[in-house]
């Protein structure tokens, strides 16, 4: 009697093996076979390792091609906006001086007096400058911000101290939020650098923002011109009184608050600023002025 069961079980087996082997699902099941418990499949034998999935990896944001500043110029104009603080009034007295005498090159004033990026709620420079260019277009922006920034800013109902890491999260999309504003009509963004300060506690806040800014414009390819090395003296320290370009005379930089330049520290910050302006605008040396 066993003998014939286990004749029938032999036989069961083999039709079994038999019937897998003629379809592709049961040869792949005789080759790595499973024991299935409820609806979970327990490997009987190890299967070839199978190659991580690939983790998507988020694109840099595409800058957009914008006219080079060379081509603008060929064509006879040039228009150059300066946005910012106060201390950005000063750098366009500089940059108008330096690019007067280049025909069909215009330097505009669109900087404010105590503006900044953190305080959105006194003046959105965000919604500012898209009605400035709109009324008033230009092939170059040049920005200087931050006199006014160090404190909380407030996004998304949320108020991120000054220096925090919430803080700076927060200022570099203001910052990011207007390279873009800028770009996407078509203008170039040079951004300016903070100088050294007199007040130790304002210069390290001054210095906090730079490290931001900078950041953000190596990440955007944005040109960052700094300024902190050249309102410094021979030994990196503040010094209200630094060399001449040209002369090497001794001349007053800043003014008594420690933070403002005078007119000659003004056209120290703005000699950097205005070199790359003509540089990337392959702009000669400019037409004697009668009226200079």
């Amino acid at each position: 009697m066993r003998a014939g069961i286990n004749a029938v079980t032999a036989a069961l087996v083999v039709g079994v093996v038999i019937g897998l082997a003629l379809t592709p699902d049961g040869r792949g099941w005789l080759r790595h076979p499973t024991l299935m418990l409820g609806g979970v499949a327990s490997a009987a034998a190890s299967p070839e390792p199978i190659a991580p999935a690939a983790v998507p990896v988020a694109a840099a944001p595409v800058a957009p091609t914008l006219t080079p500043l060379a081509e603008r110029a060929a064509r006879g104009q040039l228009r150059i906006g300066v946005f910012g603080d106060s201390m950005a009034d000063g750098l366009w007295t500089g940059l108008y001086r330096e690019m007067r005498g280049h025909p069909g090159v215009t330097v505009t004033k669109f900087s404010e007096v105590s503006t900044g990026l953190s305080r959105y709620d006194y003046v959105d420079i965000q919604a500012k400058t898209a009605r400035q260019i709109a009324e008033q277009p230009v092939d170059a922006a040049v920005i200087l911000f931050g006199t006014n920034d160090a404190q909380g800013i407030s996004l998304d109902g949320e108020i991120h101290d000054f220096g925090t890491e919430g803080w700076k999260a927060a200022y570099a999309k203001r910052v990011d939020d207007l390279v873009a504003l800028l770009r996407d009509q078509n203008i170039a963004v040079y951004w300016v650098g903070l100088p050294t300060m007199k007040r130790a506690s304002f210069d390290a806040k001054m210095t906090l923002i730079n490290e931001v800014v900078s950041a953000r414009m190596a990440a955007l390819g944005v040109p960052y011109l700094e300024t902190e090395t050249i309102t410094r003296n021979a030994e990196g320290e503040y010094d209200a009184y630094l060399p001449e370009t040209g002369t090497g005379r001794r001349r007053l930089m800043r003014a008594n608050d420690g933070i403002h330049m005078s007119t000659a520290g003004y056209l120290r910050i703005t000699e950097p600023v205005a070199a790359r302006l003509k540089r990337d605008a392959g702009l000669t040396a400019p037409v004697a002025d009668p009226a200079a």
